[in-house]
């Protein structure tokens, strides 16, 4: 590939599948995550990692070796591996004395960082400690937000975003029911986070609809937020525009709920309903005699009564 004028030009077939694949595309591929530990990590970061990775497989990169860096002081190193592997969001795991069993979770924009969030481990218990049957590789997962900091607290906001982006894995238009099998479940309470994850069992219950059972599968946490580094509110709301081919044309009298229903507003004219033809009933005809004697009373002039 030859660089000019800042425009990299392919010189082989190959160098150019490359580009084509990392240009912009109106629908995006599915969002990878690399997945990398510190200088310093002990087993339980090092764990915590293997068990996230299997839940996001097969869109994560995972990194074995040590990787001497600090995010939060500086990101170049983060951004450098996210352009090298195609990845827009990435878990990095570290341990020491001030801040124990460590994990930041994060996101990028164009190749540089728009989000971090740390987490420290508090109690974690992992897939391998559970011996219960667990769910297929690359399996969707149904994610479960619970608590009142979700909605009101705007780091647990932009947390629940982030976790949201890191764990939905592929946009799919139709889901079997089979395929709903796996949930995580966060729960913010008292300043705490619990992550859970579990299996759904379809069983009989004598009816078309069956019951559903939870079994928990692992991995689990008890994480405490710790340090954020948020993007300020204009390069957040640029990260979320879409470009013209994809931007819904509003029309007249037609909206949407939150969930993609099509509502629509039909205006007509004012209806006299005195001339509204309503169905003809046998039993529900006036005799001749009795219409004629109506219409007499009605035309008959009225009498005033004048008491003395």
């Amino acid at each position: 590939m030859t660089h000019s004028d800042g425009i990299v030009k392919p010189k082989t077939k190959r160098s150019k599948r490359f580009l084509d694949g990392r240009a912009s595309k109106l629908t995006e591929d599915v969002k990878t995550a690399m997945i990398m530990k510190g200088g310093n990590s002990n087993l339980t970061v090092t764990q915590a990692l293997k068990d996230i990775y299997s839940l996001k497989k097969p869109n994560a990169v995972l990194y074995k070796k040590k990787n001497i860096t600090r995010p939060f002081e500086d990101s170049t190193s983060l951004e450098f591996f996210s352009k090298k592997s195609d990845c827009s969001l990435f878990l990095f795991g570290s341990h020491n004395k001030k801040r124990p069993n460590n994990l930041i979770f994060g996101r990028l924009f164009d190749f540089h960082v728009l989000d971090m969030i740390e987490l420290g481990i508090e109690k974690y218990v992992s897939l391998s400690d559970i011996k219960t049957s667990k769910c297929p590789e690359g399996t969707k997962p149904m994610l479960v937000f619970a608590g009142d900091a979700f909605d009101i607290d705007n780091e647990h906001k932009r947390l629940k975003s982030l976790l949201i982006d890191f764990f939905r894995g592929p946009t799919v238009s139709a889901v079997r029911l089979a395929g709903l099998e796996h949930v995580l479940h966060f729960t913010a309470l008292e300043g705490k986070i619990y992550m859970r994850s579990y299996r759904c069992l379809l069983k009989k219950s004598g009816c078309r609809t069956p019951r559903i059972e939870l079994e928990e599968i692992g991995p689990s946490f008890d994480l405490v937020l710790r340090r954020t580094h948020l993007a300020s509110d204009d390069l957040y709301k640029l990260s979320h525009r879409r470009p013209k081919a994809r931007k819904i044309i509003k029309k007249k009298n037609i909206s949407r709920d939150v969930f993609g229903t099509k509502f629509g507003r039909v205006h007509m004219q004012k209806q006299d309903l005195s001339k509204l033809q309503t169905r003809k009933m046998k039993g529900l005809r006036k005799r001749r005699g009795a219409t004629v004697a109506n219409d007499q009373d009605a035309q008959a002039p009225k009498v005033a009564k004048v008491e003395s």
